[in-house]
């Protein structure tokens, strides 16, 4: 009697198995996908760390050190020279063939009397997730570094 019953449901498993594994398929692309785009906002932050720095280098030394009274410690940063060096990088890194592309400029912006802050946003393209009907094609991240300023 339980022979009979199951005999009614041969070859199910063959024609669930192949919906399986496609299922595990994209879970395992959703997976990689995921994993690229992690690895393309570290190194988005990386890049904006770097540029965090570059952005530093360009600051007044004479005014920074010296200034108009003997203490110093004004904070000021050439910007057309900041720029110039974020600029450079940016080319620099790009033509490196990295995960991501820089979307726009990056934000360069004043936190605090000595703190610089570098805003960048990249987009990281996706590998599987192209293949899919509608799926986007890749995934936009932010990253800021700040550096401060010390007089040492």
């Amino acid at each position: 009697m339980i022979s009979e019953r199951w005999r009614c449901e041969d070859g199910n498993v063959l024609l669930l198995f192949p919906a399986a594994v496609l299922v595990l398929v994209i879970l395992g692309a959703l997976a990689v996908d995921f994993s690229i785009v992690y690895l393309g906002e570290r190194e988005a932050a990386d890049l904006a760390a770097a540029l965090a720095n570059d952005a530093a280098s360009a600051l007044d030394e004479g005014a920074f050190y010296g200034g108009a009274d003997a203490r110093g410690g004004e904070f000021r940063i050439d910007e057309g020279r900041a720029a110039a060096l974020i600029a450079a990088r940016v080319d620099a890194r790009e033509r490196e063939g990295d995960r991501f592309e820089v979307v726009g400029q990056p934000t360069l912006s004043r936190v605090g009397a000595t703190r610089l802050r570098v805003t960048i946003r990249a987009e990281v393209p996706f590998v599987f997730s192209r293949a899919l009907p509608g799926a986007p094609r890749a995934a936009t991240v932010e990253a800021s570094a700040e550096v401060d300023a010390v007089r040492r």
